[in-house]
This record gives structure tokens, sequence and C-alpha cells, in this order.
């Protein structure tokens, strides 16, 4: 059985109501719930919250919220594994188990049901421990810079006068979702082990949210996404 759980907390200190707030016409949660369903391989669609009106938001979406979120769960310092391993125990303690599991965090309007699918998919037929996208850095890290009482020096000088493109691709988590073999992950604790498989997003649809700004930014993207008919 496969499930996917989307982590919605109520707090959030940076964006007031960050998991519910408006992204072009809908909550944001919706897409992640969309998305999950839209995959057509989940078993439970569910949400894990400790807020009554993401629960009501979010089940009105068409996902299950069987359960609120422990306190223990949802302070500063609990971590998404925390998150993960609370549901999977509780369903454990309600007789259901679980083969693969999906986490897709609540503030991913990018991701959509193909995706999901081929990372189920991916890990269902290799021996990954997990599978996450991925998006190259748009600048070569390896060409980057430190700054040091206001002098610049390369910091790794040796690729210094290298072309961008003979520099190695190097590539950096999406922040959108994580899909997991469930009793690896129980046994390593980590979503991402040295047996981690990938799947590469266009920078396009790749956008972080911790600020208004970068709020504005994933709007843009995403109305020029839905503009091009590529969402």
């Amino acid at each position: 059985m496969n499930i996917a759980i989307i982590t919605a907390r109520g707090g959030s200190k940076r964006i007031p109501h960050k998991n519910i707030k408006n992204f072009c016409g809908r909550p944001i949660i919706e897409y992640s719930i969309e998305a999950a369903k839209e995959a057509g391989i989940f078993d439970i669609v569910m949400v894990s919250t400790d807020d009554k009106m993401i629960a009501e938001i979010s089940t009105n979406a068409g996902a299950e919220v069987p359960f609120m979120r422990s306190m223990e769960t949802s302070n500063d310092y609990a971590t998404t594994a925390d998150v993960i391993k609370e549901v999977l125990e509780t369903y454990k303690g309600m007789g259901t188990n679980f083969d693969n599991v999906c986490c897709i965090y609540p503030t991913a309007p990018f991701v959509n049901g193909e995706k999901l699918k081929k990372a189920v998919l991916l890990l269902q037929e290799s021996d990954f421990d997990s599978v996450m996208p991925v998006t190259a850095f748009s600048f070569p890290p390896l060409r980057g810079m430190e700054l040091k009482n206001n002098k610049l020096r390369y910091k790794w000088p040796e690729h210094a006068m290298k072309r961008s493109q003979d520099l190695e691709t190097i590539y950096h988590d999406c922040g959108q979702f994580y899909v997991l073999n469930v009793d690896k992950f129980l046994k390593s604790g980590k979503l991402v082990t040295d047996n981690t498989g990938g799947i590469i997003v266009s920078e396009m649809e790749v956008q972080d949210i911790d600020n208004e700004m970068d709020w504005e930014m994933a709007e843009l993207k995403y109305k020029m996404l839905r503009e091009k008919g590529r969402i």
C-alpha cells in the first residue's frame, strides 16, 4: 500500500497562514492534495496538521485528516522525518501498514500527479531507499566566491578559469516531495541516504517560498507555465 502525506503545520511566522494562503485563486495546499489524488497510485491521501482550519480546507479538497498532529511534532524543532514517523506509527496502531510513503509539502504548487507517479514507480522498480526531485543550480557552484572583509576570492580557484559547460552539473533539492520505502526509512530515519534516487525538474518549476517576494515569484512562474500549457 502507498500513502501520500501532506505535512501542514498551522504555525507560520514569515508568511501568516502560509499553508492555506491564496495562491492563484486557491488555498495553496489544494495543489498538493490534487496532485496526490491525480497520481492515482496512493491508497490514502492524508494531511498531517495541528490546525482545524487547515484540516477543514483539506477535507473539503478531498484529503483525509483521520487524526490531528501531536504537540511534539508541531513545534519549530520537529523534523519532516518526525512527522512521517508519527503518521506511520499512528496508522500502524490502527492496523494499517504501508510499503511506500510520499511526503508532499503543502506549498508545492508545481508538483503534479505525473511527477509523483514517476517518482513512486522509480522507487518500486529500483532498490533505492528514497526518491526525490532535484534541479540544477542556475549558476555553477564550483565558480562560487566567498567574501571576507569586503575582499572577494574564488572558493575553488582551480575552477575559476574553466568554462561553465566544462564544469560538473550540481543539483539541489526542489523542496517539494520525497518518496520513501517505509521499511528502509524506519531503519535509517532519513529522507535522503547514500542510496537515494533523483528525478530532474526544470528550474522554472521550482521556487522556495520563504517570504512574500518568493510567493510573488512563484505565482508569476505558475501563471507563465499555465499560459504555456505546461502545468
